[in-house]
């Protein structure tokens, strides 16, 4: 891939902005009920347990539609796309703040993983079209700053509302929210220069995209990396409030603050990324992302006061997308005939990890104790940033960047 003029000049494109708009608004609402699960539990008469489902519903929707959704984005257009399923989100929370029944709320919440699933990974594959390899970590933190601006927002203000109007408050809110958005959205990207999809179904052009993704020495290194990923950090969100609980903390807003740090050091990794990654490269950027990530679960697993939690999860934060970062800069040179199907997937493989993670994280809970389920997932998030580095192949845009 060439070089943008934008690149060339020193600067992004304008039209990063829309983008990362469009990320926010699709991840206020991500992990929206995370931090009141204790009360829509005992409303609908389910477990903690159970009610941690509603988490994996949205993880797992969004991972198995994103090879149908990355697909489209290649052939329809990448922008019309996004805002067809900011529209899609909207209406699943609205609903989902109508529903009486946990089997209800459990539709809304796949429905609103098919919303979000048509929108995040497609904001990446679009940043890569428009960014060449030089500066192409740097343009993907920004976007990424949108997606943790939202889910900074999006956990505060859903326990803000919680304590105020109840779970139901959130949903309706945050609904009306991401309908607004699409709309702010569209506009935005009528003034932008896209590139033109094919705009016609071609299974000739699929099958090749395809083929191309899974002839690259990296694809099933970076799909499992990120799987693990979703599993071992993100599947513990949904029981950080009940661990607040257990500690006598049973304000949502509190909840809400304690998980939204975790998104403020996303935001301390795209402030920093421009000045750590040519002094640590890539490899150092994900074996220091894996140490930082283990310290704070096993901070986590002691169970220290909510405040301390907080700072925690802030570094936890950073600590994650220094090696996401870097991953999902691999996914997007996987292939670039078909790049938006190649960051569907790393999506899939992210949020199936994110499925399997809540209910892992409960078992283990369950039968062996909340320490040594969490001293477990350090081991191995500790493991995963030294393999990532032993074995991920370096190309061309990740050396450059570095």
């Amino acid at each position: 891939m060439t070089e943008t003029s934008s690149e060339a000049g020193g600067r992004l494109p304008p039209v990063l902005n829309i983008i990362a708009l469009a990320s926010f608004a699709a991840a206020l609402s991500m992990r929206a009920l995370d931090p009141v699960l204790p009360h829509v539990a005992d409303e609908l008469a389910v477990t903690i347990a159970i009610a941690a489902g509603l988490s994996s519903a949205l993880a797992f929707t969004f991972a198995i539609t994103q090879p149908a959704l990355g697909a489209a984005a290649d052939m329809f257009g990448k922008a019309r796309l996004m805002v067809a399923c900011l529209v899609l989100l909207g209406v699943a929370n609205i609903l989902g703040a109508m529903t009486t029944s946990y089997p209800m709320l459990l539709v809304t919440r796949v429905l609103a993983g098919i919303g979000t699933g048509g929108v995040f990974p497609v904001t990446l594959s679009l940043t890569a079209d428009l960014v060449g390899p030089l500066k192409r970590q740097v343009a993907i933190s920004r976007v990424l700053a949108g997606s943790m601006t939202g889910n900074l927002l999006g956990a505060t203000v859903s326990g803000l509302i919680g304590d105020m109007f109840g779970w139901r408050g959130v949903l309706a809110v945050l609904g009306t929210l991401a309908i607004l958005a699409s709309a702010a959205v569209s506009i935005g990207f009528k003034k932008a220069t896209l590139p033109k999809p094919p705009g016609k179904v071609d299974l000739a052009v699929l099958r090749s995209g395809y083929r191309s993704i899974f002839r690259h020495p990296n694809t099933r290194f970076v799909y499992g990396a990120v799987f693990i990923e979703g599993c071992c950090i993100l599947g513990l969100f949904p029981f950080v409030a009940s661990f607040l609980f257990d500690l006598g903390v049973t304000s949502l807003s509190i909840a809400g603050l304690v998980l939204a740090c975790f998104a403020v050091g996303g935001l301390f990794y795209t402030a920093s990324v421009p000045q750590m990654l040519p002094r640590l490269g890539v490899n150092g950027m994900m074996i220091s992302g894996g140490i930082v990530i283990a310290i704070q679960l096993v901070v986590v697993a002691f169970g220290p006061p909510w405040q301390v939690q907080a700072v925690s999860l802030l570094f936890m934060g950073w600590g994650f997308y220094m090696i996401h970062g870097s991953l999902q800069v691999f996914s997007s040179e996987l292939s670039e005939e078909a790049r938006a199907s190649a960051m569907s997937l790393h999506a899939c493989c992210f949020f199936i990890g994110q499925t399997v993670g809540p209910i892992a994280y409960g078992f283990g809970i369950l039968h062996l104790g909340k320490l040594p389920t969490l001293l477990t997932s350090a081991a191995i998030i500790f493991a995963l940033g030294f393999a990532c580095a032993r074995w991920l192949k370096p190309i061309r845009s990740v050396t450059a960047a570095a």
